[in-house]
């Protein structure tokens, strides 16, 4: 029987950034995209931007990133898409993060519940779905049942100042995907976690540049990260095969300091 791959996409944005820029890379090369978000109006902006590129999206819409996330899995896998091929799912992406900042003791229980729920709890929950689904899928031509990738940030691998709620999550995801990546290697699926050092170009980080500073910022590549660029990456870790797989990727800009 034939099989159209399947990605999940866990968090979009605005459709600016990363998810979303992940969703029209694997669409661009035969997937169907599921497109989960807490935002709707933005999930359907992207949902009919990727159709209309003739590509088969659809969108699963949620309240929060919790461990109830797990509640949207049995939608996608029942969905009805346009054509007939039954899907498989065979990539997954965690792009969700919460950005809590602050120095130490202005940092609230709610700050930290709010980071760890997010970054881990919702984490731990889509990634038992994901592998479920993934142990039931043969091998593909690289070796691989499926690949599920973690999108990091410099805070992944480094506290800061004013950084250790958000730091105490996406360390803590980053050891879940090192964690998944050993014992599920061994099954032949492939965890990679994508630490993302650097500031992408968005519509909010650019907002956050105004006047003649943003678009110099803008236009000089060496200073900032594209999304388009960090998707092609992606699709990379995904196309690798068994004998050379990555578990993590740094990625930043040419001037980036590090």
């Amino acid at each position: 029987m034939t099989f159209r791959p399947l990605l999940i996409v866990a968090g979009i944005g605005n459709g600016t950034g990363t998810g979303a820029a992940t969703a029209r890379a694997f669409s661009k090369s035969g997937y169907r995209v599921a497109l989960v978000a807490r935002n709707a109006e933005h999930l359907q902006r992207l949902q009919g931007e990727l159709s209309a590129s003739g590509g088969e999206a659809a969108a699963f819409p949620i309240a929060e990133y919790t461990y109830d996330v797990i509640s949207v899995f049995d939608s996608i896998m029942q969905h009805e898409w346009a054509t007939p091929e039954p899907s498989e799912l065979r990539v997954a992406l965690w792009n969700v993060g919460v950005n809590v900042f602050g120095s130490f003791l202005t940092v609230t229980e709610k700050d930290i519940t709010a980071s760890l729920e997010v970054h881990v709890t919702g984490g731990f929950a889509f990634s038992r779905k994901v592998i479920l689904a993934f142990k039931e899928n043969e091998l593909d031509v690289n070796g691989c049942r499926g690949t599920l990738l973690f999108t990091g940030a410099t805070a992944s691998v480094r506290g800061n100042v004013f950084t250790s709620a958000f730091a105490a999550g996406k360390f803590g995801i980053r050891a879940l995907s090192q964690s998944l990546a050993k014992e599920f290697g061994k099954e032949n699926i492939h965890v990679a976690h994508v630490i993302i050092d650097g500031s992408i170009l968005t519509d909010l980080s650019l907002s956050r540049r105004p006047g003649e500073a943003g678009e110099t910022w803008k236009a000089d590549p060496d200073v900032r990260l594209n999304a388009d660029s960090i998707a092609k990456s992606y699709l990379y870790l995904v196309q690798q095969d068994r004998s050379a797989w990555t578990w993590e990727l740094d990625l930043r800009p040419a001037h980036e300091k590090w």
